[in-house]
């Protein structure tokens, strides 16, 4: 429904996940790309893979929400990383596998992560102890998350794979869904860092951006 929840959750998650990672493009851009396909007015030069990335983030919240009933496998979380990169220029680097797992170590915040040779391994572990649990509440998909960043399985786009990830797991769960916007970005890096320490830090950033797209709901009259 155009103007409706999924119309705004379309602009929202599209513009600030873009963002956190590095996307020049503003909200109003990203709001003419979903809503005319074009760029809109702009006297500064874009970045292509931007226009892209935010095209492609469309489809994988659609893909998201069409497979919201079915658990997490590799081949799901692999299958969003392709909707995600495709006909960027990463796409076209032959050492860089979109949809397929790193094949070169990476950092995140200069941390080591999963060597790419492990990554298989310990992504197969960690969906194999996540789908074992009955239900899911708000910690443990946090704390799916945060593993999964941790793992950081592919080249590039972990974080906005693994936010769609959550989004997903929230509707799948019947727990309402949340959006960490640019404002959060630092609380929620930083509760990234002291989860398995002090869980609260990144338990009340998602909460708050809980508490934001429940605002949302209530305008759109959307019990939850």
């Amino acid at each position: 429904m155009k103007g409706g929840i999924y119309h705004r959750t379309q602009i929202d998650l599209t513009y600030n996940s873009n963002h956190i990672e590095g996307s020049r493009l503003t909200h109003d851009q990203t709001r003419f790309i979903f809503e005319t396909n074009t760029l809109g007015i702009t006297d500064e030069a874009v970045n292509v893979d931007d226009i892209v990335e935010t095209i492609n983030h469309f489809r994988c919240i659609d893909y998201i929400i069409e497979h919201a009933e079915e658990k997490l496998t590799e081949e799901f979380i692999k299958q969003l990383h392709l909707l995600l990169k495709t006909g960027t220029s990463d796409s076209r680097k032959n050492w860089f596998a979109i949809g397929e797992y790193k094949r070169l170590p990476n950092e995140v915040g200069g941390m080591e992560t999963t060597l790419p040779e492990n990554v298989h391994q310990e992504m197969k572990a960690l969906l194999k102890n996540y789908n074992s649990q009955k239900t899911h509440c708000f910690e443990s998909i946090l704390d799916f998350h945060v593993h999964f960043e941790a793992i950081h399985p592919f080249q590039d786009g972990n974080g906005r794979v693994g936010r769609l990830l959550m989004f997903k797991e929230c509707l799948t769960n019947g727990i309402v869904p949340f959006i960490i916007t640019d404002a959060l970005k630092l609380f929620y890096y930083h509760g990234l860092r002291e989860w398995g320490h002090i869980n609260g830090y990144l338990a009340d950033t998602c909460l708050t951006a809980q508490d934001n797209y429940k605002v949302l709901l209530d305008y759109f009259k959307i019990k939850y």
